[in-house]
């Protein structure tokens, strides 16, 4: 009943800035906690950023002062503003949401950072 749509990811140079979308449909209410977690290859999936139904953030020190995450309650969609993009940010960028004691994922978008 639930799924989460990403949008918003692309090849970008060093420097630049994307903003990553999660749009969420079904039963996601506004209280529930959703979070952004990246895999880059060969590497295992990880946590990038959270906010909680309450909207307080938090965020993994190798991104902090440079992404912020928020939410629109009435669109139903998480955001992930990434500044400062460096290459080690290139990876698959997921969202989840956390409903009932369960975790609901994206598909996943790809952000590349390259020059």
């Amino acid at each position: 009943q639930v799924q989460l749509v990403e949008s918003g990811g692309g090849l970008v140079e060093p420097g630049g800035s994307l903003r990553l979308s999660c749009a969420a449909s079904g039963i996601i209410f506004s209280n529930i906690a959703m979070g952004w977690y990246r895999q880059a290859p060969g590497n295992l999936r990880e946590l990038v950023a959270r906010i909680s139904g309450g909207g307080s953030t938090s965020y993994s020190d190798s991104v902090k002062e440079r992404f912020t995450i928020s939410r629109d309650n009435a669109k139903k969609t998480v955001y992930l503003q990434m500044n400062s993009l460096k290459p080690e940010d290139t990876a698959v960028y997921y969202c989840k949401a956390t409903r009932a004691a369960r975790d609901y994922w994206g598909q996943g978008t790809q952000v590349t950072v390259s020059s």
